[in-house]
């Protein structure tokens, strides 16, 4: 056998032996998932979270025959940040999932970073087979040798397609498709159709601005504007960006979406949006207030599915760039907050995007508890001879606007405090005191929303895991995402007013 030869044949092992070790990792990943969803302690159940290890950013989400993909920022090899690859999950009710083996690997040109994935209908790319539109991802590949060498220009964009519906990705032979012209963060690429100029455009995040591009076939691209000089908060660098229309009162709107990784409105990172016109080329925003998603401390790297017709469907990771990486879990760590339905609201003649709970959640309704025309006083509250909490739960509540505070605890003191102060019109979530925080500094504290609209009534729905409550109040005008690590599970939970409060109706909902 001539060197070549040997040389060759050894290659083919060693992808035999690389490819079968990771299928081994989702055996066991798989298997382990089995055994841990309802076991290990802070296991989220309505949330997506791997069955091991890291997870971040969601990607390269898209629905595609009957399907929602989600793709994540995964590391397979440990519970902290590392070399990323696309972890993979699916489902058909935005609900339950299923993970699936780990969809894109690095190489030689880079680890694969966020970015998004498109169904390319009319085979502009030219990866479709058999009269079939290909599913096209395009993300970010990070040189990690090229940054330790000092240079500038180590992430670059590069595409992969898949015509098996996702379950597996082919690599372009041209990648990358899109090279950094020397500047240190340039990530992140959101692509969209635009039906009006025919063309594809993405938003890739360069530093703390955005700047798009347009392609007629998604591999060539020319640059045609660049968006956030003197807008918006700049505490941190922009990432994960996202564009996309929504109508509002028959008239139709561009939303434009970006993460930032410090600077958010308690502390850490966010996700922030503008609203305004994009013209195929630029995108303008009709107001310069700075405006959050969510005002929580615990979602991040939130963005939208693609193909999803008239609904715009968003998910974030469940977590904080502050501490990420601490949090005490152990097989795994970090979640996904569950899906939510985007739509534009309006308030004070501003216009703010709104985010609710997808309504397929709502068939994991199991029993409901509810209660009408209730007038509460200090010594008269709602929920407290409630002492087995059975999580998940909801909690929907129609109330007049007055100081009230919803207080989950457990038998060791611990306790988490939702709820709305009157005098500041603002809501709140309290961890002060909810259980394990020394894993870092800034953790335990209580993290303030405002109140954007002026009625005397007020809606508050509030999503209860077992390590996260997520509240939307007033038709999601308001959204909080917090995070809790309590010793023992809360087993209480009660509604108390500071005075007096008048309840037109409550719900406690247990799902599945």
């Amino acid at each position: 056998m001539t060197v070549k030869r040997r040389y060759l044949f050894a290659g083919r092992i060693n992808t035999v032996l690389t490819a079968l070790y990771f299928c081994l990792i989702q055996l066991a990943a798989s298997a382990q998932q089995k055994q841990v969803v309802h076991d290990e302690q802070y296991r989220p159940l309505i949330h997506f979270s791997p069955a091991a290890h890291w997870i971040n950013d969601p990607n390269g989400m898209v629905y595609y025959n009957g399907v929602y993909h989600l793709f994540f920022q995964y590391h397979p090899y440990s519970s902290v940040w590392g070399p990323m690859h696309w972890g993979h999950a699916t489902s058909t009710d935005l609900v339950h999932w299923k993970e699936q083996p780990i969809a894109i690997y690095p190489d030689s040109i880079g680890t694969i970073f966020s970015g998004s994935a498109v169904v390319d209908k009319n085979n502009t790319s030219g990866f479709g087979k058999n009269h079939q539109p290909p599913l096209v991802a395009i993300f970010t590949q990070h040189n990690e040798q090229g940054e330790k060498n000092g240079r500038n220009d180590f992430q670059n964009q590069s595409l992969a397609y898949s015509n098996d519906g996702g379950k597996t990705w082919t690599k372009y032979s041209g990648n990358p498709v899109l090279r950094s012209p020397g500047i240190r963060d340039f990530r992140d690429p959101k692509v969209m159709w635009h039906e009006a100029t025919k063309k594809w455009i993405m938003a890739l995040a360069v530093v703390d601005k955005i700047y798009f591009y347009s392609s007629p076939d998604l591999k060539s691209w020319t640059k045609e504007s660049d968006f956030g000089e003197g807008i918006g908060a700049h505490g941190g660098v922009w990432e994960c960006p996202d564009l996309f229309p929504l109508s509002y009162m028959g008239k139709t709107y561009w939303v434009f979406v970006v993460n930032i990784g410090s600077g958010g409105p308690n502390g850490g990172s966010a996700t922030q949006y503008f609203v305004g016109d994009f013209d195929g080329k630029k995108f303008s925003s009709h107001s310069k207030k700075i405006k959050w998603i969510d005002y929580g401390p615990d979602e991040y790297a939130g963005v939208t599915w693609s193909n999803t017709g008239n609904r715009r469907l968003f998910i974030g990771w469940m977590s904080n760039w502050m501490y990420g990486n601490v949090v005490p879990t152990t097989t795994w760590r970090n979640a996904m907050t569950v899906a939510r339905e985007l739509s534009l609201k309006e308030s004070d003649y501003e216009l703010y995007v709104a985010s609710t709970p997808v309504a397929e959640l709502n068939k994991t309704a199991m029993v409901v508890t509810t209660w009408n025309n209730a007038l509460l006083t200090q010594k008269k509250s709602l929920l407290k001879a409630n002492q087995n909490l059975q999580l998940p739960c909801r909690i929907n509540i129609e109330t007049v606007a007055d100081d009230f505070v919803i207080r989950l605890s457990n038998k060791e003191g611990e306790e988490v405090l939702i709820g709305y102060s009157k005098e500041q019109k603002q809501y709140y979530i309290d961890r002060t005191k909810a259980g394990i925080s020394n894993f870092h500094q800034n953790f335990a504290a209580k993290h303030t929303a405002p109140r954007f609209t002026n009625n005397n009534m007020q809606t508050v729905s509030i999503l209860i895991d077992a390590s996260s409550v997520e509240l939307f109040a007033d038709d999601g005008l308001t959204v909080m995402t917090s995070l809790y690590f309590p010793v023992q599970a809360y087993s209480s939970i009660e509604l108390i007013p500071a005075k007096e409060l008048q309840v037109k109706k409550m719900e406690l909902v247990r799902l599945k």
